[in-house]
């Protein structure tokens, strides 16, 4: 008996002691609730970092201390995240605007050349690729062993994760900007006809669809027994999961090409439109909680952690808000106003640091402790640009006399 305690305390040492595993980010943004937060604890402090890259519309994945993200010049970057140092990077034929998603040490992602790729993460090689019929600007969703994704071949794929090949598609009767979402064995995925559709992972068997007002761009959310989705007809809509039926709507009065950010633990709907308002709304009945107005279209979709709720801007921004009053806690502006550039990556979070790319080329490191980033290079041309021209000033003056 006394030997049995032994090895069950050796064991319980063993676990605490243990290094904590990677958590795997098999679809957009992390999970179906779309938080864009590790579930893990950062074992590094804050720093913050810029790093060059490409210009980016495609979010960040987050794997073992590294970030993956795709590029507008065609490139998957690995990024380490506590220095923001390129790992390797893969070049593919077009530009990316699919975010990766990882697992079992391999990341999946889409390209406008038509290609899924399934990229070794070690090593930065391919291990496959699989073709559809035209450009993929739909994020992979990845579960067991299969690949989910859609295309504007206007069909959604299942491709065997390990191979390659293909297991099912389906037609879905116009292109697939949106994202997969998986929920046991349920795929829900909107097309640019307007339509929600409920399919069965088995076969790719169509179970329900809902057709709204305009075309759906935004990625669907679950949380306990609900799908929320955004539509260009500017509402947000609440269904249900098993047979599709409306539970409620808001209307966020613009179009919106966001996805929701779900908080479970406060029933509360995050989810920002293109008039740039964000909106904070009650799960359980599209009650408005409150609203902050940004200073420009908010196409990234936001991320949650602690008490905060973070997304970017097109007017250049990444906003910090109190998650429960929508109160601003603190912005940051890569661009210094003269060079703002959209912010149509959503953020991710990991510990205490806010990560984040822009269409100006950079990803940025922020640590929200602190409230503070890096100093970007445009800080430094805007004040090249204001000695210009008050040597500009001075000489007018001078040759006035």
């Amino acid at each position: 008996m006394k030997s049995k305690k032994i090895i069950i305390g050796f064991l319980i040492t063993c676990v605490i002691l243990g290094p904590v595993s990677a958590v795997d980010w098999p679809m957009f943004h992390g999970n179906p609730e779309h938080t864009g937060f590790l579930e893990e604890p950062s074992d590094f402090a804050p720093h913050p970092w810029t790093t060059k890259i490409g210009p980016v519309n495609a979010s960040l994945a987050i794997f073992n201390k590294i970030a993956y993200i795709g590029s507008l010049d065609g490139e998957i970057y690995a990024i380490n995240l506590e220095d923001g140092i390129i790992l390797w990077d893969y070049k593919t034929g077009a530009s990316i605007v699919s975010s990766p998603a990882v697992k079992n040490n391999t990341l999946f992602v889409g390209s406008k050349d038509g290609h899924v790729y399934a990229i070794d993460i070690e090593t930065g090689e391919l291990k496959w690729k699989f073709k559809t019929g035209n450009s993929i600007e739909s994020s992979p969703a990845v579960s067991n062993d299969t690949v989910y994704i859609g295309s504007d071949d206007c069909r959604v794929y299942a491709i065997d994760m390990e191979t390659g090949s293909k297991k099912w598609d389906l037609y879905l009767g116009d292109s697939i900007k949106s994202s997969p979402l998986l929920v046991n064995d349920t795929l829900y995925v909107a097309a640019t006809n307007g339509r929600l559709y409920a399919i069965g992972t088995e076969k790719g068997t169509e179970i329900w669809n809902y057709t709204t007002g305009d075309a759906i761009y935004s990625t669907p959310a679950f949380y306990n027994g609900t799908i929320y989705v955004a539509s260009n007809d500017g509402y947000l809509y609440a269904f249900n999961a098993t047979d599709g039926t409306m539970e409620w709507k808001y209307n966020l009065g613009n179009k919106v090409y966001s996805s929701p950010t779900i908080d479970e633990r406060d029933n509360s709907l995050f989810i920002g439109a293109d008039n740039g308002n964000f909106t904070c709304l009650d799960t359980r009945d599209g009650r408005l909680k409150w609203s902050y107005q940004a200073g420009g279209p908010i196409k990234s979709t936001a991320a949650l952690f602690d008490d905060y709720v973070t997304f970017g801007s097109d007017d250049g921004t990444l906003y910090v808000l109190n998650k429960y009053s929508g109160k601003e806690e603190w912005k940051y502006s890569p661009g210094y106003y003269l060079f703002n550039s959209p912010i149509r990556s959503s953020p991710v979070v990991y510990g205490k640091t806010i990560y984040f790319a822009s269409e100006n080329g950079y990803l940025y490191s922020l640590d929200n402790e602190k409230r503070e980033g890096p100093t970007p290079i445009f800080a430094y041309y805007t004040i090249g640009i204001f000695i210009i021209i008050i040597g500009v000033i001075i000489c007018i003056r001078i040759l006035s006399r």
